[in-house]
């Protein structure tokens, strides 16, 4: 059975009532990553994969929620919001929060949620949560809030009822994704721009190495301090200088000597991911993805060798891919230091490569890795 239907079908077994049913897509960031903490550009387009909920209101402040993948349920009022040990009511509770925090007039709802995004895979199932579950109920209680105000307060739930310090990106390309296209996002005025990603002959293929390093919370905290560290070098003789985004290379190159080697690998690796996100914009405007796809693999190199977040079973996988024509692109993507490659392949080859690539990923680390076979997609919606 879909999911849509599998939802639906679970809500009129518990509410014995007919439901809106709403799709709230997963993400994929094709180029600029570890970008949106230094104020760049970052290209992420929805997938087809989603999360589908099936929620009515309610006359009372009471809330019921059931989890089909958890096979688990939640209740709570809208007035009375404490964390659950459960853990996945936080990411609906928190947007609950936020609505009382700004306001907002609502009463209870009862809730039905599911889909085919795989968790930990880093496309994002909390930000499809949060933004599809914002979406609903300010459509079925008429909130009249926008767009942009409901991927920040998707956004907030997270960091301030979660505890998840994310950034903005899964968030607004959940609400504003658009089928057949990318949506570049400025990180720093928060404009955007799609671009068109119409290649009904390429599936973006992810390749999950089922490795978790702990060292990625950690680590992360330690480059978003090196690259600050080289902004504040920067910004002594420079005061307008705000991040890495207003630094340029030419720039960069005057202020090496001052800068630890660490620090400089660092800016230099956001600096020019950038200068690739914006190639890559005008390849698509060409429909050109033997160039976007070779801009992928240039940014793995510098994720490997400038950044350090890379780790050996992601370069193996990208290494795989590297001499055959039907692949256009691959790199590892998310945080690091363990996660999913994203390659972009054509689809009469997908199958021959990803049984392939299995294979010798398991002969080397004997380890499976999985494979997602996804597309681009539209934002969060209703269906039914």
């Amino acid at each position: 059975m879909k999911f849509p239907d599998a939802v639906k079908e679970k809500f009129q077994k518990i509410f014995n009532e007919e439901p809106l049913v709403i799709r709230s897509p997963g993400r994929v960031n094709l180029i600029g990553e570890h970008t949106d903490y230094n104020l760049g550009y970052v290209l992420p387009g929805a997938i087809e994969k989603a999360i589908y909920f099936a929620v009515s209101s309610r006359e009372d402040k009471n809330c019921k929620l059931y989890s089909l993948d958890m096979n688990d349920s939640y209740e709570f009022t809208t007035e009375n919001l404490t964390k659950s040990p459960k853990g996945w009511p936080n990411y609906l509770m928190g947007v609950v929060d936020q609505l009382n925090k700004m306001g907002c007039k609502f009463n209870g709802f009862n809730c039905v949620f599911g889909g085919d995004i795989p968790i930990g895979a880093g496309l994002s199932s909390s930000a499809a949560i949060e933004a599809g579950l914002a979406f609903t109920l300010n459509h079925i209680f008429n909130l009249g809030i926008d767009k942009l105000s409901l991927v920040k307060l998707s956004q907030k739930a997270e960091n301030q009822f979660v505890g998840v310090n994310c950034g903005i990106m899964d968030q607004y390309i959940n609400v504003f994704g658009k089928q057949g296209h990318l949506l570049r996002i400025d990180c720093r005025s928060l404009e955007y721009e799609y671009f068109p990603f119409n290649f009904d002959n390429v599936s973006i293929v992810l390749f999950n190495t089922n490795v978790s390093h702990s060292l990625a919370s950690s680590e992360y905290n330690q480059r978003r301090k090196e690259c600050n560290d080289g902004v504040e070098i920067i910004k002594k003789d420079h005061p307008q200088i705000e991040s890495l985004r207003d630094v340029s290379i030419e720039l960069l190159e005057k202020y090496k000597s001052k800068m630890e080697p660490v620090v400089y690998k660092r800016c230099k690796y956001a600096v020019e991911e950038n200068i690739r996100l914006l190639k890559a914009c005008e390849a698509l405007n060409k429909s050109d993805l033997k160039t976007f796809g070779a801009l992928m693999y240039q940014t793995h190199e510098g994720l490997n060798r400038d950044y350090e977040v890379s780790c050996k079973e992601l370069d193996y996988l990208v290494d795989l891919t590297k001499e055959n024509s039907k692949i256009y692109g691959s790199r590892m993507m998310g945080g690091g230091f363990g996660g999913c490659t994203i390659n972009l392949i054509e689809n009469s080859a997908v199958e021959k490569v990803s049984k392939n690539i299995l294979a010798e990923y398991e002969k080397k680390f004997q380890k499976k890795a999985d494979v997602y076979i996804t597309s681009i997609s539209s934002g969060t919606g209703i269906i039914s």
